[in-house]
């Protein structure tokens, strides 16, 4: 019997052979080096003011790609207002001074959704390469002093959404999930060449390309699991075979799952159930491995749900949160977090508490998970009145780097 392995934090004191300074010093890729939002660090600030923000720095056009670093470089990406220009910025992580920007030109820019931009997906680093993605102007290498490596077109993305999908870094691939109103794919591109090494055909017209794919350890193999418009999927990270398939209860897979203890935690993005699935199987297990199904309160569901101890939680983009047992699905509490807040980005977990960041002003709550809402702070970071938060927050050597639409904030 095949046995799952979660990439936890204990693994991946394992995994990460330099142990805490490898995992935590370097935040590599969307949500870090699990693509969960898990942190190991324990310097990670809990509370802070203005005062508390060391650098802020502007960049140039709009995006909503999160915190990408390794070492004393930080990577994001912008766009401008028509997309007909895309921006690479690498910026010092401990000034915030822009270092190298490149700019990349798009002949036929995407259409794309007020909540979304011509920049959403963020940046994937090694320590050798840099890969941004852009949509319909394309994928691009370079390396960390910004000379370009190769550049791949991928289609034009067709739709009235945008893209959001981040790339993911694996075994000398880039894993790029390519969904779009028109024909869709999950592809692997090698890091070297820029060459494709496999496609597989993802459905047919879904709503858009959001999620980004988590990486689970099956014995010695590895598999993507990947969150979409009918629901979840699981591939061979070698092959890009699709292995299995669990059904949503409602469109708009944008949210990426957790996984922990050989299960996969899904919401859909439209209004609908959260559930939990087992790994393993093949075809369609929807029946056979969906462990149990709960219903959501609050609306649409655009944040990632997260997995603390045995605790699920998760936050409707109208601020309604909910806290479920992880085992059994049991909700604990439905709880608003502030009238009027709003709610976008993916989670951030460390020292054992949520971090989750509202859309305007980029306020973050802390928040202890349990049978009851605790609130642990309420942290401002001076954000004006007309800055949009979207991106995740990252935690980056005992400092927490946020992103508005334009521009960069550290603080300590």
């Amino acid at each position: 019997m095949n046995k799952y392995y979660l990439i936890t934090p204990s693994i991946t004191l394992l995994i990460f052979l330099s142990g805490l300074v490898s995992a935590e010093e370097n935040w590599p890729r969307f949500r870090g080096p699990l693509g969960t939002g898990h942190s190991i660090a324990r310097d990670v600030p809990k509370q802070w003011t203005p005062s508390s923000v060391v650098w802020k720095t502007d960049l140039k056009g709009k995006g909503q790609s999160s915190p990408v670093n390794w070492g004393d470089r930080l990577f994001f990406t912008g766009a401008s207002d028509d997309g007909k220009e895309r921006y690479v910025f690498c910026l010092n992580r401990k000034d915030g001074k822009i270092l190298w920007q490149k700019t990349i030109a798009c002949g036929h820019p995407e259409s794309t959704h007020k909540m979304n931009s011509r920049a959403t997906p963020s940046c994937a680093t090694d320590g050798k390469h840099v890969v941004a993605f852009f949509g319909p102007a394309g994928l691009h290498c370079f390396d960390l002093e910004g000379h370009e490596k190769w550049s791949l077109d991928l289609g034009g993305f067709p739709g009235i959404w945008g893209v959001a999908a981040s790339p993911v870094i694996l075994n000398g691939q880039v894993i790029q999930n390519c969904d779009s109103a028109g024909p869709s794919r999950l592809v692997a591109v090698n890091l070297d060449s820029g060459k494709i090494e496999w496609e597989t055909r993802r459905e047919d017209k879904p709503r858009g390309g959001w999620s980004t794919p988590i990486v689970v350890e099956n014995g010695d193999a590895q598999e993507l699991v990947l969150n979409g418009e009918f629901g979840v999927r699981d591939y061979d990270a070698k092959t890009g075979r699709e292995k299995w398939f669990c059904k949503a209860f409602n469109g708009r897979g944008s949210p990426v799952p957790d996984v922990t203890d050989g299960r996969v935690y899904v919401v859909n993005g439209k209004p609908g159930d959260t559930y939990s699935v087992k790994l393993g199987g093949s075809g369609d297990v929807t029946n056979s491995n969906m462990v149990w199904h709960a219903a959501r309160k609050g609306g649409r569901d655009l944040p990632s749900p997260v997995v603390v101890d045995d605790y699920l939680f998760v936050v409707s983009m109208s601020g309604m949160a909910s806290c479920y047992d992880a085992v059994t699905g049991k909700v604990y509490w439905t709880e608003s977090l502030g009238k009027g807040n709003q709610f976008a980005a993916a989670p951030l977990v460390a020292n054992g508490l949520i971090y989750i960041q509202t859309v305007e002003k980029g306020t973050t709550y802390v928040i202890k998970p349990g049978k009851k809402l605790q609130i642990v702070s309420v942290n401002d970071l001076g954000g004006s009145e007309d800055e949009i938060f979207r991106a995740t927050l990252a935690p980056i050597q005992g400092r927490i780097f946020a992103r508005s639409q334009s521009r960069v904030y550290c603080i300590q």
